[in-house]
């Protein structure tokens, strides 16, 4: 297809060539639709794989799919054994770990391994999914649509037909998505089986599992033992049910194979998973906005927010675990976003996208694109008038909503509302009862003291700032009285006035809450936003999002057409990914759905000068070994078997054991679990992070610097084996030992 797409074009051909520019080159990028992967089965192939796309996708067999789960709300995980154990990262198992952890029991610090089915530990509201069918129902959806109805309209068209397209798939224990792609262009029915009853086996401790904490999180070169291992449970029947005692290990249809001969560099790999958001195909205009305020508001605002519980953590044991998995994930974003911008600068991707939007609005001239002239023109418009709205949106989000007090006060409007007679639709006896669960949970983790603080800093920066705004407006001294209220006597930062006040409550009890000034501070706040600042950014949005769909439209028919105004700055600027041109086909930005996506084991040269390695080994964690920083504390275990060098079949041929490795498959948020395996289909790494100088690959994937980093398996079962002595998980995996290991 590719020879045929050169002959046609032979000044892109000539181009590509003369600038050093390949296929190959970029072949790295994409992540695609499973059930369409025939059309990438020979690229696949030449690079490396052995297998056919059959084998990664099929409703006739058993397949890759069949043992590719997705894990929780936001990760991905693999079964390996024919009794439905799991391996995601440490970081997606953390919320369970921590729900079992206390002070008495610090499976965060101490690690914890199940010596037995019966020792396994359920995991309430913890879930998994497999994907059983994925169906293109495009035609169906939008058969008659006119693409000038209100956006409104389209969307409930939409959803009715999704819905009676369902109907048919949906049965006990499955669940059905309708799920639109190249931004509602195109629709794909996706069909999964739940599993309910999920039990934590087994996690190393966190100065394994989460070693390098948020210091080296999103950077390369890394030594995070990042992984944890879970069981699905079913009936009698091998279907999903509820937890019970009686419940057996889930026998899968696929399980992997785990393959310890390891890689060498240029070796092919692929990564099956769910990746969750990117935005490849978006107009400056939106780059723009997410490069000069979206970003650069946000990381702000959590660079505040995690000085503070860091401080805190480092005074408290309590504390660090109250708030480890609260730091985690506001730390995540918020270094993700600085590598984003700075990728973005130095990409000059607004530039480049202005580019190939001149070279778009000159196609327009043409009669083949006259339908998309007007476009362009409009989002610029949109994203003007979305501007202001935007950043009110982001001081709602990360400085109002910040101190958790705010929003745990307003999820008991339920409660006033039920009391007062104003939502009859349900009891009060149940709406109080899942108050007290609720106030259970969040005083586990919470300390008024920290919240109070957090209160205090980012309502200080916004005035230090200039950013005032209608959502808080409090000078010095003000401030300090209304946080003196909050603090001192409101219901909802103290676990002992907040357990009086339920366990006291009757109908008139609506009142004291009306008089609670957090409640009536949290009412206000919300109201603001839900009143003044939420009509319109959905309706900027939807204009948007109308537009954005035809502006897709028109990048899939310049590119079908061929018809450039120049071929010299589509194929250099890279704006249309120059993997697909000359392809059949632009791949699919991500949905959490899943994809799948394949390049080879890389290292980089992130800057002048540094040129890194594509893997790491133990020896590098002894390098950082820092006893008086908690991320960097090594195990004594782990310093005893790297001492002895007592690796077993988990060291590579030169005697190192691997730790981590880095490749160019194209990944996101999402594929945080994901299985990556070799060209044989076996397991050789779990998928848990991007290099810091690549992360602006949601917008821009950029070959030369983009990768994702793995934990290699063979120090995952080092780990297991070795340090854990969890001898039993071993002997269910199937497993290719090297030929050098005697």
């Amino acid at each position: 297809m590719k020879k045929n797409i050169m002959q046609k074009w032979p000044l892109m051909a000539g181009l590509m060539a003369a600038t050093g520019f390949s296929a190959q080159l970029h072949a790295d990028e994409g992540m695609w639709i499973p059930m369409l992967l025939q059309q990438n089965e020979a690229e696949m192939q030449r690079m490396g794989l052995q297998l056919t796309a059959e084998d990664i996708y099929s409703l006739n067999h058993s397949s890759i799919k069949d043992a590719v789960v997705i894990f929780g709300g936001g990760c991905t995980g693999e079964v390996v054994s024919e009794q439905g154990l799991v391996l995601t990262n440490h970081h997606c198992g953390y919320n369970a770990i921590q729900y079992h952890s206390s002070v008495e029991h610090d499976y965060l610090t101490d690690g914890f391994w199940a010596g037995s089915f019966e020792e396994e530990l359920p995991c309430p509201g913890l879930e998994v999914r497999f994907l059983k069918e994925i169906v293109d129902v495009t035609s169906p959806v939008l058969q008659g649509l006119d693409q000038n109805i209100p956006e409104q309209t389209r969307k409930d068209s939409v959803q009715v037909r999704s819905s009676r397209l369902s109907e048919p798939y949906q049965k006990e224990g499955y669940e059905t998505r309708v799920v639109p792609f190249y931004y509602g262009n195109q629709y794909y029915l996706f069909v999964y089986e739940v599993y309910q009853d999920i039990r934590l086996v087994g996690t190393p401790p966190s100065n394994i599992g989460k070693f390098g904490g948020d210091t080296d999180n999103w950077m390369w070169p890394r030594h995070t033992g990042d992984f944890s291992v879970f069981r699905i449970y079913a009936d009698s029947a091998n279907r999903p049910a509820p937890y019970s005692a009686s419940n057996r290990p889930y026998v899968p249809k696929h399980h992997l194979t785990i393959d310890l001969r390891g890689y060498q560099e240029g070796d092919f790999t692929f990564v099956v998973g769910y990746p969750g958001s990117t935005q490849e195909y978006i107009s400056s205009y939106a780059v723009r906005l997410i490069e000069n305020l979206i970003d650069p508001m946000r990381i702000s605002a959590r660079t505040e927010r995690l000085d503070i519980i860091k401080a805190a953590m480092d005074r408290d044991p309590k504390t660090r675990i109250q708030y480890s998995a609260k730091a985690a994930g506001i730390a995540n974003g918020w270094k993700k976003w600085q590598g984003e911008v700075k990728g973005l600068k130095r990409l000059n991707v607004v530039g480049s996208k202005q580019d190939y939007e001149t070279v778009f609005q000159d196609w327009c001239s043409g009669n083949s694109g006259k339908a998309y002239a007007g476009v362009l023109p409009a989002l610029k418009e949109a994203y003007q008038k979305l501007e202001p709205y935007q950043t009110l949106q982001i001081v709602f989000q990360e400085h109002v909503l910040a101190p958790e007090a705010v929003s745990f006060a307003y999820s008991f409007g339920t409660l006033h509302d039920v009391a007062a007679g104003i939502d009859t639709s349900r009891s009060l006896t149940s709406v109080l009862e899942a108050c007290r669960e609720k106030a259970e949970l969040f005083f586990k983790d919470y300390d008024p003291a920290v919240d109070r603080a957090i209160f205090e800093r980012l309502a200080f920066m916004l005035n230090e700032d200039g950013t005032r705004t209608q959502v808080i407006d409090f000078d010095g001294t003000t401030l300090k009285k209304q946080l003196d209220w909050f603090y001192g006597k409101s219901i909802f930062t103290s676990q002992e006035r907040m357990a009086k006040f339920l366990d006291g409550f009757k109908p008139s009890s609506y009142k004291a809450l009306e008089r609670d000034p957090l409640f009536k501070y949290a009412n206000v706040v919300y109201g603001q936003y839900f009143n003044q600042t939420a009509p319109f950014i959905r309706m900027f949005n939807a204009q948007i999002d109308s537009l954005q769909r035809l502006y897709m439209e028109g990048q899939m028919h310049l590119k079908e057409s061929g018809d450039f105004a120049s071929l010299e700055q589509i194929g250099l600027q890279n704006d249309i990914p120059l993997s697909n041109v000359g392809s059949e086909r632009l791949y699919p930005d991500a949905n959490f759905t899943m994809r799948v996506a394949y390049g080879q084991v890389k290292g980089f040269k992130p800057a002048d000068a540094v040129e890194y390695a594509p893997y790491t080994t133990l020896a590098g964690i002894m390098e950082k070994e820092d006893p008086d920083i908690y991320d960097y504390v090594v195990e004594a275990k782990l310093k005893d078997l790297y001492a002895r060098k007592d690796y077993g079949p988990y060291a590579n041929e030169l005697g190192e054991m691997p730790v981590a490795f880095v490749g160019t498959n194209h990944t996101t948020g999402g594929n945080s679990g994901s299985p990556v395996l070799n060209g044989d289909g076996n397991l050789i790494g779990i998928n848990f992070d991007r290099n810091w100088e690549g992360t602006m690959s949601d917008v821009r994937y950029d070959p030369d610097m983009c990768r994702n980093i793995m934990l290699d398996i063979r120090y995952c079962l080092f780990v297991i084996d070795k340090f854990a002595g969890a001898q039993r998980l071993i002997d269910e995996m199937d497993i290719i030992k090297p030929d050098w290991y005697e």
